[in-house]
């Protein structure tokens, strides 16, 4: 019978994160990831496996907690509510991005442009990511277009593509020094260019 672990698992997978995300994939060793949870090695080991597959783990925990606040905004409602979720969650990614003076970023992007190109499960996972965020905001769009505020003849997929783009891209330009009040108005010129119904 295996023994219960004697540590804190939420914990110890945080500072593993905490660690990645400061010094990305290739910068981070065990022994820096022991030297931050305060667990052996060979304790890290027999929990999560190796430095990918402990990588994995926390890179799809990110991922999914990355989901779960696009749903927390966009998570469906009446139809004449779906134009102010849509504004809401893209400012206030644009908020968040703001309120990162560290510029530390997004791990989810820093994991996809250190390691997709030659890890297919960052790869994949990042791609299902993407897709999650992207049908969250095409189901707002369309539910905007039964209402009224979006020109029902525009494509809800092209719509929900470019959003995500500009929530996407404010982190990315965030991170390089683009300053706060710069990305609260990227992501008022995103919102302000859907098309709104003619007459």
């Amino acid at each position: 019978m295996p023994r219960p672990r004697a540590f804190d698992e939420r914990r110890v997978l945080k500072r593993a994160r905490d660690r990645f995300w400061e010094t990305g994939y290739a910068g981070t060793r065990m022994d820096d990831i022991a030297q931050a949870t305060g667990l052996g090695k060979g304790s890290l080991y027999g929990a999560f496996g190796d430095k990918g597959k402990l990588f994995h783990r926390v890179f799809g925990d990110w991922c999914t907690a990355v989901v779960e606040v696009a749903e927390e905004r966009l998570a469906g409602g009446p139809d004449a509510e779906a134009l102010a979720r849509l504004e809401g969650y893209v400012r206030l990614m644009a908020e968040n991005t703001a309120a990162d003076t560290g510029r530390r970023g997004c791990l989810l992007a820093k994991g996809v442009a250190e390691l997709a190109e030659h890890d297919p499960a960052v790869a994949g996972r990042s791609a299902e990511t993407m897709t999650a965020l992207l049908t969250l905001l095409r189901t707002e769009i369309s539910a905007a277009q039964r209402h009224g505020d979006i020109d029902s003849a525009a494509d809800p997929e092209r719509l929900a593509a470019l959003l995500l783009t500009v929530v996407r891209g404010v982190e990315a330009v965030g991170k390089a020094g683009l300053d706060p009040e710069t990305l609260r108005n990227v992501a008022d010129t995103a919102l302000a260019v859907l098309p709104r119904p003619r007459g």
